[in-house]
């Protein structure tokens, strides 16, 4: 007979009983930049970056938003055909042009038919008050949540990694934006340099401790082309790369020191083979998943076990 524990508080469950109804994210490129690769705090773009690695084939700024959405359902609906749709604004920083500008494009996602609500992938320096302002009346009036891109809680890692901002602006913007009645997420990386399995650890209790409504969470992998890739060639001792075993463990042991009512997303990254600078795991989502499940059996392991 199946398990029937709740290990997790899992996505796919959560966002059913918010909508009632099954839901799909679906990724749009809208032809946003970052304030740390056009000069406003940084050149280059985070050190790990290549948006390749997350943009389906549907999801170019040679398409509007319109034709990428209607793309996006296509592809899906032959399997699900009363599926619903979120919009997904997922490339780059999604909150990085003038509120009159960022209003046209999340209106149009939002006229798409069956485009029931709207994810905003972004960063902590990019959520001004008055664009707040519009996503507090925007969130009265469609399903709506704020992504925030964390990547870690140390300072000296957001610096190694060109990040551009600081912890303290990203707890900033977390606050204010949960303070509108918005739900907020953060992506976390996973085996960043110079963090050891402590470190890492640590960071589920100070993350439990925010307004977060869910959490992402990414194992570190190395793309062709970054800086990361080049720094791991020249200073593979500042890193752990974990086995898919070992990362499981140490996902169980986040969980468990993780606050029970948080929502998981996710809990790996799923780069094109052709683009990794050394071999994944070779495992698709699901599979993780349903390792990570028997392995949190095993263990009578489950989300909040271990939380202060």
């Amino acid at each position: 007979m199946a398990e029937q524990v709740q290990r997790y508080n899992d996505y796919g469950s959560w966002l059913t009983s918010q909508l009632g109804v099954k839901t799909q994210k679906i990724s749009i490129n809208a032809g946003f930049t970052c304030p740390n690769r056009d000069g406003r705090v940084g050149r280059g773009g985070c050190t790990y970056c290549n948006n390749q690695t997350f943009n389906p084939d549907y999801c170019t700024t040679s398409k509007s938003i319109t034709q990428q959405l209607e793309e996006g359902k296509s592809f899906f609906a032959r399997k699900y055909p009363e599926m619903k749709y979120l919009a997904y604004f997922q490339a780059y920083t999604n909150t990085y042009n003038s509120v009159e500008s960022l209003r046209a494009k999340y209106e149009e996602a939002l006229n798409v038919s069956d485009v029931v609500g709207l994810v905003i992938g972004t960063r902590p320096d990019c959520m001004p008050d008055e664009l707040l302002d519009y996503l507090e009346e925007l969130n009265r009036r469609t399903f709506l949540i704020v992504e925030y891109g964390i990547e870690s809680i140390y300072d000296s890692t957001l610096k190694r990694i060109n990040r551009g901002h600081t912890y303290a602006q990203t707890l900033d913007a977390i606050t204010r934006t949960a303070h509108r009645g918005i739900r907020v997420g953060a992506h976390l990386i996973l085996g960043l340099p110079q963090e050891d399995r402590n470190a890492l650890l640590h960071e589920a209790e100070v993350l439990s401790e925010l307004p977060l409504t869910l959490l992402k969470l990414h194992q570190l992998q190395l793309i062709k082309g970054t800086r990361m890739a080049e720094e791991y060639e020249n200073q593979p001792a500042d890193f752990h790369l974990f086995t898919c075993d070992e990362y499981i463990d140490l996902v169980i042991d986040f969980l468990e020191r993780l606050r029970p009512d948080l929502v998981v997303e996710r809990f790996v990254s799923q780069s094109p083979a052709s683009l990794l600078a050394l071999p994944g795991w070779g495992l698709k989502n699901h599979e993780f998943i349903d390792r990570l499940r028997l392995r949190m059996k095993e263990r009578g392991a489950f989300q909040g076990k271990k939380e202060k």
